[in-house]
């Protein structure tokens, strides 16, 4: 059964000396029965006030009533694609293993952790590089956030900072 230590924040835990694992979500706002109340809410309302026009002899509201609500299609379209989104560190052993799902694209990374060095760039992002590959991870962290994830890695890494 792992024992978990406080974590730094809510999306490093730490196992009963097995490893480290970071998991961090795309932060979304609406769940899916949220956004589909939303969605229908302003798609009936669209429609009523487009139908009662069209009554009253403004027929020409009906495309673009249609058009508004192909937007607000497209618009929750976008949002249930991103909802999925989330980074995935594990470090266990010798190894450590990067999950990145973004856009409905999963892609798996597995590096050595004595070849592995940790990136910052002079825009705060964190990444890991070995042998010419390189992932960046914390993309769902704020600034504040990322800083002590770097710290965390570094001191997992053995300190080498590029």
């Amino acid at each position: 059964m792992p024992v978990t230590k406080e974590p730094i924040f809510e999306s490093i835990v730490e196992h009963d000396g097995a490893g480290f694992t970071y998991f961090r979500r795309h932060a979304s706002s609406l769940d899916l029965r949220l956004l589909v109340f939303v969605f229908g809410s302003l798609a009936a309302f669209s429609a009523v006030i487009a139908a009662g026009f069209a009554m009253a002899g403004a027929w020409l509201i009906i495309p673009f009533a249609g058009l508004e609500i192909a937007a607000l299609g497209v618009a929750a379209c976008m949002i249930l694609r991103r909802a999925g989104d989330f980074e995935r560190l594990v470090f266990s052993g010798d190894h450590i293993l990067v999950e990145v799902r973004e856009r409905g694209l999963a892609q798996h990374f597995e590096f050595h952790r004595g070849w592995a060095r940790l990136v910052t760039g002079e825009t705060g992002s964190v990444a890991l590089r070995s042998h010419g590959r390189t992932v960046e991870i914390g993309r769902y962290c704020c600034a504040d956030d990322r800083r002590v994830l770097e710290k965390e890695l570094r001191g997992r890494l053995g300190g080498i900072r590029i």
